[in-house]
């Protein structure tokens, strides 16, 4: 039998999954050519709000904007629903990373990438401000057995959980 549409699979490289590098990351679910536009498909429309504004919200309501905002300026960009955060905004940071941020704020693969391999992008590329958290090493196997520091959770304090990376703390 022909399908005239997609499936709702098609597409999709990567879900969101246990993250070596902190907590929660996006995970490839299969091999991602190089050059591949990662998420496509995803809404990526954002409402941009002032960091006064953000910074007079509720504690809890202001991390959902620290955690997942991107910074531009004195602004700070978000999906139009905080409700429906795709795979993409939980691309968590690395020094030599797969994916890389295009002008369009689209992240493509920059080397093919296997089913299983968490994707991240270095996000001093298209953050103005330095990076607000201290980069974790993934903790060993051996390590995360005794409950040794690091890696997700950690005591070592890494909070990346968003495109921008960028923490509101002024």
């Amino acid at each position: 039998m022909a399908r005239n549409r997609p499936l709702p699979h098609d597409g999709v490289y990567a879900r969101i999954g246990v993250s070596r590098l902190h907590g929660v990351g996006a995970i490839a679910v299969r091999t991602i050519p190089k050059g591949t536009l990662v998420f496509r498909g995803e809404d990526e429309r954002a409402v941009w709000l002032s960091r006064a504004y953000v910074r007079s919200l509720p504690p809890q309501v202001r991390a959902l904007y620290e955690d997942f905002g991107m910074v531009d300026g004195e602004r700070i960009g978000v999906p139009v629903n905080l409700n429906r955060l795709s795979v993409g905004w939980y691309v968590n940071h690395a020094d030599t990373p797969n994916l890389v941020a295009g002008d369009d704020g689209r992240f493509r693969a920059l080397r093919r990438i296997q089913a299983g391999v968490e994707l991240t992008a270095d996000y001093r590329t298209f953050c103005d401000e330095p990076l607000a958290f201290r980069v974790q090493i993934a903790p060993t196997r051996h390590a995360r057995r005794r409950g040794g520091r690091g890696g997700a959770g950690g005591a070592g304090g890494a909070w990346v959980r968003g495109r921008a990376g960028a923490r509101v703390d002024d």
